[in-house]
């Protein structure tokens, strides 16, 4: 039996994070519901801890990141933002948010993130840093830094970067929090669906993207992000090279081929 066959298990589990696989997709659960699932040190430590021994398992495809409870991550610990505000201290904790964040961008597998409450700060952050979001209608978002003194800069870069200046600025200057239609309308999240319908919308895109080449999906999000910030001739010479040198992998090959002859392709991931 292939490892990617082999039926749900836990990998590794702990008082705040928990890590499932299952044909091709992992798991990421926030456990700490009595924080909000906030993003303190150790978290971010055992986020990013998770994702990099992910990055290189052939067996996963996709990561989903979801959490319990009814908050799916508040923001930093304020707690522990406040215990310790020296400077160079501070400059350590957002520093290691911002790396969590690129960890999400940078892993050579799509991120997907379920979400089935309030994602507020660095937990709205963390649900734009990924590729992909799904959110129950009842859920909420926001980056109401503004509101205590505390501007969500970091929050902001993530955010700009998938939804239009004027909607960013006015979740970042407001600090209200909107609603999951409204995430949906300005592009932080894909989609708001039912409750109910999360769990099945999530399983069965991830289920989509797994069955597909797992390098082919690599190859076109780091082309994906790459692109973004270059000025429109210079993201043409990138696509344009990524694309030839995709044309060389067996995959795309037995894809074509597979496509031409009307049957299922068998993706050998090289």
């Amino acid at each position: 039996m292939k490892e990617q066959d082999m039926p749900h298990r836990q990998d590794t589990g702990g008082e705040r994070l928990r890590v499932t696989t299952q044909e091709g997709v992992a798991t990421l659960c926030l456990t700490d519901a009595s924080s909000r699932n906030a993003l303190s040190s150790a978290m971010m430590t055992d986020i990013t801890n998770a994702l990099t021994a992910l990055a290189d398992r052939r067996d996963i495809h996709v990561v989903v990141i979801e959490a319990e409870g009814p908050a799916f991550s508040s923001g930093h610990n304020l707690k522990e933002v406040i215990g310790d505000s020296r400077l160079d201290t501070m400059q350590a904790l957002f520093d290691q948010c911002s790396h969590m964040m690129q960890t999400v961008v940078n892993l050579p597998k799509p991120v997907i993130a379920k979400v089935d409450g309030v994602a507020t700060a660095a937990g709205c952050q963390l649900v734009a840093s990924c590729d992909l979001a799904f959110a129950s209608d009842t859920s909420r978002f926001g980056t109401p830094g503004v509101n205590i003194g505390l501007f969500c800069s970091t929050p902001m870069v993530a955010l700009s970067r998938n939804v239009a200046p004027k909607h960013a600025m006015e979740m970042l200057l407001g600090g209200d929090l909107v609603d999951a239609e409204h995430a949906a309308r300005i592009g932080l999240i894909n989609r708001a669906v039912p409750a109910a319908d999360l769990a099945g919308t999530v399983a069965e895109f991830a289920r989509r993207i797994a069955a597909k080449s797992p390098l082919t999906v690599s190859i076109g999000k780091t082309a994906f992000y790459q692109q973004l910030s270059l000025p429109l001739d210079q993201a043409y010479d990138l696509a344009s090279r990524v694309m030839a040198e995709n044309m060389q992998t067996q995959d795309a090959k037995e894809g074509i081929s597979a496509f031409l002859e009307k049957r299922d392709p068998t993706w050998q991931g090289k």
